[in-house]
């Protein structure tokens, strides 16, 4: 079983020659087919965390191969957290989606909040579904809080660490103001900790047709850093800013990446 080779809690692909002429056709040939193998064994109920960590490693490595440049720092804060977690970050592109399950899985059983069409995309929607994830509406923000709430608790409680994206909708900038505190929420009703992540994977862009599935930029780094693990007291604007801050922040260090 493959994982990601930190040195210090620390991670960064190898800088390496651009060797493929069309890196996004070749990296979407190499995905189709790494979704379809894994697709095939979730289809017949043997694709587990394991194979969905191995899976995620395998797409790093394809993306690693057609230029694209992978940092995550701070994975440290997910180990020294106790327990199961609430992850909160921001969200930019598929890449995280694919890409968080090898690095957080080897350390926590987790699993996503994903918009419900995430469960309806021919042949992924098998992978996404082994993963038990909470689905959620985005157009009813009260019945999605209610299903967060009620249906987060339980896979908390079953030690299973919940990864939410709380903006109204996927974008390469960051806007506080889009951020709702829902991931707070859950984790103070849970009584777990939160871990913030900041993410800049804006080199995974939109697609022009299928939003989901658009052009690598390989002269853009991809970057994922992993923040403070902090308890929600009080009514939680205080770490619901501070996640904010921790976000913006990151993204300021890394512009211009």
């Amino acid at each position: 079983m493959h994982k990601i080779p930190y040195t210090n809690f620390h991670y960064l692909t190898e800088k390496r020659p651009q060797s493929k002429l069309f890196p996004s056709l070749n990296f979407y040939l190499h995905l189709f087919c790494i979704v379809y193998r894994a697709s095939r064994l979730a289809k017949r109920g043997r694709y587990d965390g394991s194979n969905w960590m191995e899976s995620s490693y395998e797409v790093m490595q394809q993306l690693e191969k057609v230029g694209i440049r992978v940092e995550i720092s701070g994975i440290e804060n997910v180990v020294a957290a106790s327990g199961p977690v609430v992850i909160i970050g921001n969200h930019m592109s598929m890449m995280e989606t694919l890409l968080l399950p090898v690095m957080i899985q080897p350390i926590k059983p987790v699993t996503f909040v994903v918009k419900d069409s995430l469960l309806s995309y021919p042949v992924f929607k098998y992978v996404m579904r082994s993963r038990n994830p909470i689905t959620v509406t985005r157009t009813n923000p009260r019945q999605d809080l209610k299903t967060v709430l009620n249906e987060g608790l339980d896979r908390l409680q079953h030690d299973i660490s919940i990864i939410v994206f709380p903006q109204t909708t996927r974008s390469h900038t960051f806007d506080p103001n889009q951020m709702s505190s829902i991931g707070v929420k859950l984790a103070k009703k849970a009584e777990v900790a939160v871990v913030p992540l900041a993410l800049k994977t804006d080199c995974w862009q939109n697609g022009k047709k299928i939003k989901d599935f658009g052009k690598l930029d390989v002269t853009k780094k991809a970057h994922f850093a992993f923040g403070e693990p902090v308890r929600v007291k009080g009514k939680g604007d205080e770490e619901h800013a501070a996640i904010n801050a921790f976000i913006a922040g990151k993204l300021q260090e890394w512009e211009g990446e």
